[in-house]
């Protein structure tokens, strides 16, 4: 019975030290439900090849031109690295939300190093997937896009 409440401890004192380390400017930073149905797209799309990861992976494949969502990590630091990310998915209308934590980035991406950021495409980049997994995937990938639109448009 002790060891439930110390671990409930742990766990909050846990969600406590990421929001403190977030950057000041990771605006719009999913809330809890939104940041899980997000993490999970970036999961499926890991499985499926349809994920860009790193900032220059990500940079690279908005400037010529490729759509899809961008995933940022809020818990940067230096935050200069992923400042410019946000202004070209603004630019390119691509649209974009802070996750409170890089770690929990990189194991819906399926990577071990923690990662800044990831672009979510629809398509793969080689090869092609099946009619009901492309469904599955799109059917995802709009709603946490409209989702999205629906957070940055309550903070304009």
């Amino acid at each position: 019975m002790g060891s439930d409440s110390e671990t409930e401890k742990t766990a909050q004192k846990e969600r406590e030290k990421k929001i403190l380390s977030l950057a000041p400017i990771a605006k719009p930073l999913a809330g809890k439900k939104l940041s899980k149905r997000t993490l999970k797209l970036v999961r499926r799309a890991a499985e499926h090849k349809c994920l860009k990861r790193g900032v220059k992976e990500v940079v690279k494949s908005i400037r010529r031109g490729n759509k899809g969502i961008c995933v940022i990590a809020g818990n940067i630091s230096p935050i200069d690295v992923i400042t410019h990310v946000p202004i070209l998915c603004e630019e390119a209308n691509i649209p974009y939300v802070y996750v409170s934590s890089k770690e929990d980035l990189a194991n819906a991406g399926a990577t071990k190093r923690p990662t800044c950021c990831v672009l979510v495409q629809t398509k793969p980049t080689k090869g092609e997937l099946g009619q009901e997994e492309q469904e599955k995937l799109k059917g995802e990938f709009d709603q946490v896009a409209s989702d999205l639109s629906e957070l940055s448009n309550s903070m304009f």
